[in-house]
């Protein structure tokens, strides 16, 4: 097997994003519109088929990294039996998931039967009426089982992730902590990204991720992990007296783009070097009209050559980057 995906710039790409749904059954304001939301007709997704074909192109090309993502992919109908046919594919060497939680009770024991490895759960708040505000839904105890469950059926290490707003839920950092050091959880904050199609996703929403350390550092002393992947967007600590660790990744402070080694396919079959990637080529219909893998492989490398240097180190202050499609769109 050969790594085959290297940019201009050098990266070499060893992880894919894989986006199952643009659906989700939340409305964070900082993700997604409140109503009239057009999702994608069915038939204009990929089957867990083309999935899979896609995958196996991928892990010739080097990818070893696959993270099943949305919209929420557990609303995608038995998504085992796409961990089932992923887990199978040779050289991919770790496979795992991304999810708000909700249906994470009931699927956390399939899911790891067909073969996930671990998940990454969204929890922006542990207060029941600050959650219903922020994701529509009356969902916090289902998600917490859902973690419970997830750790149960072993899909360890269970990372746990917030994005905290200004004014909104920033007041909840330590406490997300300590509820993750007494779950034994890893815990991460993502700052605010502006290509949400929510109401909060401009810079004033920004809560920077050295803020956030700070105030933890008022509590804990936070010691550097040095855990040799030097490709992960998070920067991570461990908490001194020996209780968990916590991370933050920081694109629109700290961007990372330097050592970014991510593509992305969508629900629909387009792959994208970035979440804030202007462009885009199509798999989809070259797949349906029977191509081969040698020209499924040349739209992979194709798309690779193209990346620029980094999508978040064009950020900067701008409250909307201009991107053609929104975050759920994509698949965080």
């Amino acid at each position: 097997m050969s790594f085959s995906l290297t940019d201009g710039f050098g990266r070499v790409h060893r992880s894919l994003r894989l986006s199952v749904t643009d659906r989700c059954n939340f409305r964070c304001p900082y993700c997604m519109p409140q109503e009239k939301v057009v999702f994608l007709p069915r038939a204009e997704l990929l089957t867990y088929e083309e999935f899979e074909t896609l995958v196996r192109v991928g892990s010739r090309l080097g990818i070893r990294e696959v993270r099943i993502t949305g919209g929420e992919p557990l609303l995608r109908r038995d998504v085992p039996s796409l961990v089932r046919r992923l887990a199978g594919i040779e050289g991919i060497d770790d496979l795992s998931l991304t999810t708000n939680g909700f249906h994470l009770e009931e699927l956390a024991g399939p899911l790891k039967e067909a073969g996930l490895r671990r998940v990454n759960v969204s929890l922006d708040t542990l207060r029941p009426d600050r959650f219903r505000r922020l994701a529509g839904v009356d969902g916090l105890p289902q998600v917490l089982r859902g973690v419970a469950a997830a750790r149960a059926a072993g899909l360890t290490p269970i990372k746990v992730n917030a994005v905290l707003l200004r004014g909104v839920n920033e007041d909840e950092a330590l406490e997300l902590v300590e509820w993750a050091r007494a779950e034994g959880v890893s815990f991460r904050f993502i700052e605010l990204m502006p290509i949400g199609g929510g109401p909060m996703r401009g810079i004033e929403h920004l809560v920077p991720g050295a803020e956030v350390k700070r105030r933890l550092e008022e509590v804990y002393r936070l010691i550097p992990v040095q855990d040799g992947d030097e490709t992960s967007p998070a920067r991570t600590f461990r908490i001194a007296d020996g209780g968990g660790d916590v991370g933050f990744i920081n694109p629109v402070t700290e961007p990372f783009c330097a050592r970014c080694d991510r593509v992305r396919i969508t629900a629909e079959g387009k792959l994208r070097n970035c979440l804030f990637d202007r462009g885009e080529l199509d798999l989809r219909q070259p797949l349906r009209e029977g191509a081969g893998p040698a020209a499924l492989e040349a739209v992979w490398r194709e798309a690779v050559r193209r990346k620029g240097p980094g999508g978040c180190l064009d950020l900067g202050a701008e409250a909307d980057p201009g991107v053609s499609r929104r975050m759920w769109q994509i698949g965080g």
